[in-house]
């Protein structure tokens, strides 16, 4: 029998079943860590040339093309990518991901019970961490969930702004001096402004100081300006630093201010024991979000935003448009969110906690912080090396080589990145940190052992005695 539409030229089982075994290939070669990354190879190189496609292809052919390109791009699932806060590919999350995009569903309106399953995904996570969650919402990242969260702050600081926007009432946005750059894109995106927003100075532990933040409050509050949100880090990128949540939430709370947790990377340490005391006040925040594609594994995209009042979230969202009427006074999925078309991100950490349980997501993430101390503690034995921070929070551990004679450390540790990034044994990115460059390996993935670890410290050392002669 013709299918209609757009048929494949073999059976779609063989499709299925070439595609499946570039998955299990895929997997396979995660298990362990490979010598080298395979570069741009000839035949692809010309494919990636070529103009549109007039007539098409034979589509195992085409998976194979595919494979090969996914293979020689840099996967942050490997045991040795240590570069950025890197995603694992959890493999019930690839089938998760799989089955929601066969099934398209769209999580804008109405769609039955996969509203139920982002309810109780949300919950699930909500539990997970420690914040009582009364609503919330999945979305393609940090970047949105923050900006999600920051546009219920502003309606509640701000009544009626989504419909007069902000004229002539200027408002404030508060936070880390190392806070994630996407506080100061919402900023901007919001009307607020970069320039309001306020980047106060850090401790000795590269914590944002509740002092001055209240401060800073009190200042723009006399001056005729409206606070929106306080945002705290709880895993600040460039140490993993966790600011001191529950004092932010004493200075907001007597201020009458909303307080916006961002936990994109480093929320779930919240639910291990070795960690979990840096996250006291958590259940204190107006909202909190995190990136279920960080630490908790899963697929890109999958972050979430978490808000105390579901409520806040309708006052800054909902509408009721001719096309998108709001059956039995229900309200749509998308009156709660910045997005229409938004696929079913839900599936896959509501199956990951299913088939896995939320134990064995607590011992992969203690398994991490664990191996954290371990690479904080052969820094600190090798004369060699430097630790860049005194006490790592969490799962990111920032160190120097510092070889005798190389004057120039900095140029010289630019030069040990970009070499270990050429070498392919592991995979690190730098930082600058008060000015010093560094290497910032950073530890969210399960697969990555001791031995990963180990190999790390010796490949880094190997080749800065090469690089530093």
């Amino acid at each position: 029998m013709d299918r209609p539409g757009l048929p494949l030229d073999v059976p779609r089982e063989h499709a299925l079943a070439r595609a499946s075994e570039h998955v299990r290939s895929a997997w396979a070669s995660f298990d362990v860590a490979r010598a080298d990354q395979p570069l741009l190879d000839g035949p692809l190189r010309r494919i990636l040339s070529g103009s549109l496609p007039e007539s098409g292809m034979p589509v195992l052919e085409a998976l194979d093309d595919a494979a090969r390109a996914l293979d020689e791009s840099l996967a942050p699932a490997r045991p040795r990518y240590f570069a950025f806060v890197g995603s694992s590919g959890l493999e019930v999350g690839v089938l998760a991901d799989a089955l929601a995009s066969c099934h398209d569903v769209n999580l804008a309106t109405h769609a039955g019970v996969a509203d139920l399953v982002e309810r109780q995904a949300i919950a699930w996570l909500a539990e997970l961490v420690g914040f009582p969650a009364d609503g919330g919402v999945f979305t393609s990242g940090g970047m949105i969930s923050n900006l999600t969260a920051l546009v219920a702050a502003r309606e509640q600081a701000l009544p009626g702004v989504r419909t007069t926007g902000l004229a002539a009432r200027p408002a404030a946005l508060y936070c880390s001096s190392e806070a994630h750059y996407s506080v100061r894109r919402a900023a901007e995106v919001l009307g607020i402004g970069a320039g309001a927003v306020r980047s106060i100075a850090i401790d000795g532990e590269r914590r944002v100081r509740a002092d001055l933040v209240a401060a800073a409050i009190d200042r723009d509050v006399a001056a005729g300006i409206a606070p929106v949100a306080v945002v705290a880090t709880a895993g600040t990128t460039l140490t993993g630093a966790v600011d001191p949540i529950d004092e932010l939430a004493e200075v907001c709370a007597a201020r009458g201010v909303w307080l916006h947790v961002d936990g994109a990377y480093g929320l779930p340490a919240a639910c291990v024991e070795a960690t979990a005391g840096l996250f006291a006040g958590l259940a204190r925040a107006d909202s909190v979000t995190v990136d279920a594609h960080k630490w908790l594994y899963l697929p890109k995209a999958c972050g979430v935003c978490l808000v105390r009042d579901r409520r806040t979230l309708e006052r800054a969202f909902v509408h009721d448009e001719a096309y998108m009427l709001h059956e039995d006074d229900e309200l749509n999925a998308v009156d709660r969110t910045l997005e229409y078309s938004r696929p079913f991100r839900a599936l896959k950490l509501w199956l990951a906690l299913r088939v896995h349980g939320a134990a064995a997501f607590r011992a992969a993430l203690t398994s991490n912080v664990e191996l954290a101390r371990l690479l904080e503690q052969l820094v600190r034995d090798e004369p060699e090396l430097e630790l860049l921070v005194d006490r790592p929070q969490l799962t990111v551990v920032p160190f120097r080589h510092r070889p005798a004679g190389v004057v120039d450390l900095n140029a010289h540790n630019r030069r040990l990145v970009e070499a270990l990034q050429r070498d392919f044994r592991v995979y690190v990115s730098s930082a600058s940190i008060d000015g010093v460059t560094c290497l910032r390996p950073c530890i969210v993935n399960y697969r990555t052992t001791a031995a990963d670890v180990r190999a790390l410290v010796e490949v880094a050392l190997e080749i800065g005695r090469k690089i530093a002669t």
